[in-house]
């Protein structure tokens, strides 16, 4: 049985799913800080469950049995995924759950911008009438050009909307091909500027990560045409802030923006200089708040905990080593006994060798036969010396050992 702790809000689809799995539940979605570190210690849960609560070096170091971290979203980074791969702790998000929420609300940002809707209902609540006002400059958005930086379940659906728009759509992605813009029926560009230059509605789709804070940054607007529409639906710090605010005073720059730098974690006053200049329209960072978005989060992380439960690989794990030291491949065919792999890994252990990844793999047999077999596929550190290998040799338990080296 898994111990779980939901220190967030999340749909009660999570705590259902996860309770018919055969999980003990705990929900407390009030832990931040101490607090959470605090109920880590006395609860030693199996698995913590989070959406915007951060989990920091302390948390991971408050948690004893703490095996999986599930961020109930896509983005991590409000997680210490160095503190967590330092105690051996999965973590794993939720990626695609939430794309039609957020891509629904890019759309709505994207409209709003182009039509004034929001300042429409505004001079409304405030008594007035002002067609002629906004009639003007407002250019529509069949035929023109919408670019979108990043090109992920998100970038996809916003994408796929625009050209139902009847948009041109161009794509900058690090890892999008011309083949695949093809399929996917965009053009690709060279750079994200280059979108930026081609485009009439320029949206960001990017997660935030060392290479992406500041990232559409002051090449970036400089290369936006004049009286664009920029969206960011993604997060805050994805943009250079005083680089957006220069090209809304000086290029005209319309702007909807669901999230910011420096935004609260709790509802309460806050002033945002960006949020409150004209042309600018925020909104409380909710792309993913719809009911239909949520249900999907909450039963993703029921599959993400099962799985782990009913298999010990938990999918949509961030935080694995790409790419091990390992520099070669032991390949161990062996009788499927008691200790035999404990004696190949005594052996590795004496000749200095250092396992970095093993698989070990059963085959049937028939009834008529006593015992089976097994291959054991071990990454290792560097290559044995010729008297560690005699010696697995030499046993009676192995009938085969290779080594092959890693590229």
């Amino acid at each position: 049985m898994l111990r779980v702790l939901i220190a967030d809000k999340l749909s009660d689809v999570a705590r259902a799913g996860l309770q018919e799995g055969g999980c003990e539940v705990h929900i407390h979605p009030e832990l931040k800080g101490d607090a959470l570190s605090d109920a880590l210690r006395s609860l030693d849960p199996d698995v913590l469950v989070v959406r915007s609560t951060k989990v920091q070096a302390p948390q991971f170091e408050a948690a004893r049995s703490l095996t999986l971290v599930i961020r109930a979203g896509a983005g991590v980074n409000t997680i210490d995924l160095s503190a967590a791969s330092a105690r051996g702790v999965y973590v794993c998000n939720c990626p695609g759950t939430n794309a039609a929420a957020v891509a629904e609300l890019t759309w709505a940002h994207i409209l709003n911008a182009d039509r004034r809707v929001a300042d429409n209902v505004q001079a409304l609540r405030e008594g007035h009438w002002k067609k002629k006002v906004f009639a003007k400059n407002t250019r529509g958005l069949k035929g023109r050009t919408l670019g979108v930086i990043g090109f992920g379940d998100i970038g996809r659906a916003v994408a796929d909307i625009g050209r139902g728009f009847g948009m041109d759509v161009v794509v900058w992605s690090r890892s999008l091909t011309d083949a695949q813009a093809e399929v996917a029926g965009v053009r690709r560009a060279d750079s994200a500027a280059d979108a930026a230059r081609a485009s009439d509605v320029v949206t960001v789709h990017l997660a935030l990560t060392p290479a992406t804070r500041g990232f559409a940054g002051a090449v970036f607007f400089d290369a936006l045409r004049p009286g664009a529409i920029f969206v960011n639906t993604s997060r805050g710090d994805v943009v250079d802030e005083a680089s957006l605010e220069k090209a809304i005073r000086e290029k005209g720059v319309r702007a909807g923006l669901d999230v910011f730098c420096g935004e609260p974690s709790a509802d309460g006053q806050w002033a945002c200089g960006l949020a409150s200049l004209d042309g600018v329209y925020g909104t409380h960072h909710i792309g993913a708040s719809t009911d239909q978005a949520q249900d999907a989060v909450a039963e993703e992380v029921c599959r993400v905990a099962l799985t782990f439960l009913s298999t010990g690989a938990p999918p949509n794990c961030v935080n694995l080593a790409v790419r091990t030291p390992a520099t070669h491949l032991l390949i161990v065919r062996h009788q499927d006994k008691v200790g035999v792999l404990a004696g190949v890994l005594d052996v590795l252990r004496k000749a200095d060798v250092n396992v970095g990844k093993m698989e070990n793999i059963i085959f049937s047999a028939p009834d008529s036969l006593s015992g089976g077999s097994a291959c054991a596929r071990i990454q290792i550190s560097n290559l044995p010396d010729e008297a560690a290998l005699a010696s697995l040799s030499a046993s009676d338990t192995i009938f085969d050992i290779k080594t092959v080296p890693l590229d």
